[in-house]
């Protein structure tokens, strides 16, 4: 019997299986440190002890991105070992801020299945929860995976495509307990638009890019311990390219994004998203945000920004989404709908 693990394959996976990920984490101070070196971050509350309390929490927690990742890197041995591509995301919610001492650790449940027309890979839907030392649910998303099949004849399975909502609701976002912003300082923030300053159907231009390289790259994925193959292994993909990591875009495309929207302080929902096309070391990633909605919330001073964010590889200025076939543009890189906390 061999001891070592090749992965799942499309064919090992059954609808309503549930699948408990090997290796918790505790996380510390470094986890901020190293995410704020490889990525421009710069919004206060993750950056500041003295502007989180200020702000009615015990202090800083560390960045909402974090837990994303560590969360996501932890299901990648069981789910997306042998991907081609993840797809997408959706009905994410932040539930519990992640404080340096948490020990975080990761299950998922497959919800949908959906072989391809060309038999060798398939659509794998999974609803994944990251959970502290409490076992408290602090991050909860569903991500769809493309999965190479391992036996090309295996049977097919009968498709399952879950349901999803295209947004979380206002109502059911989750707000850190005891988060006020009614002495907001903006300019310890960083800018001095608040909430009532933005309006639905803006486009803020993030004006800046970063060029990706393969180094930092490599560095984020040994951090979040995300294994798989199109990230490490030249030889996987026929082009002999590795596959920048999504997360890594996302979390570069929204650090970018403190030029315009410094006073979002936290990410509480993701809505959808989608790596619409891939990206490799080399490519100069720019942003761009739409504000698609605003909601009040409980929290003194405190309100909800729903925003697309937009990571391409085009010319500063380019705005372009899709064609006029209704695909995304050739240059974008990242599609992604969140909702964010703001002060009002």
């Amino acid at each position: 019997m061999s001891k070592t693990n090749p992965g799942r394959f499309f064919e090992d996976y059954r609808v309503g299986q549930v699948i408990r990920h090997a290796v918790p984490r505790t996380v510390a101070e470094g986890e901020r440190a190293l995410y704020h070196a490889l990525y421009p971050a710069r919004h206060a509350l993750y950056s500041s002890d003295e502007f989180a309390a200020a702000s009615g929490l015990d202090g800083s927690p560390l960045d909402d991105l974090i837990a994303f990742h560590i969360v996501f890197g932890k299901s990648v041995p069981d789910i997306s070992l042998n991907a081609v591509a993840n797809l997408g995301y959706a009905e994410g919610r932040w539930l519990k801020p992640v404080w340096p001492g948490d020990t975080l650790r990761s299950e998922s449940e497959v919800i949908g299945l959906k072989e391809n027309s060309n038999g060798k890979s398939g659509v794998v839907w999974v609803r994944t929860r990251g959970l502290n030392q409490m076992d408290e649910v602090v991050l909860d998303y569903v991500r769809w995976v493309m999965v190479r099949k391992g036996d090309d004849a295996a049977p097919a399975p009968e498709p399952v495509v879950p349901e999803l909502a295209k947004s979380v609701a206002p109502a059911d976002l989750v707000l850190p307990e005891g988060l006020d912003f009614a002495q907001y300082d903006f300019g310890l923030a960083g800018e001095p638009h608040r909430w009532g300053d933005y309006e639905v159907g803006e486009v803020i231009d993030h004006v800046d890019g970063v060029t990706i390289e393969e180094a930092e790259h490599m560095l984020a994925t040994r951090l979040w311990q995300n294994t798989a193959k199109v990230h490490f292994d030249a030889t996987f993909r026929e082009d002999g390219k590795r596959l920048i990591y999504g997360g890594h875009v996302i979390s570069m495309a929204r650090a970018l994004s403190f030029n315009g929207l410094a006073n979002a302080q936290m990410i509480v929902a993701l809505n959808g998203g989608a790596h619409a096309n891939p990206c490799f070391a080399g490519d100069t990633i720019r942003a761009w945000s739409e504000v698609l909605d605003k909601a009040d919330t409980h929290a003194p001073g405190v309100g909800a920004i729903r925003l697309r964010l937009v990571a391409h590889k085009g010319a500063a200025g380019d705005h372009a989404l899709r064609g006029e076939d209704g695909k995304y543009a050739p240059q974008v890189l990242l599609d992604l709908d969140y909702w964010a906390l703001m002060p009002k």
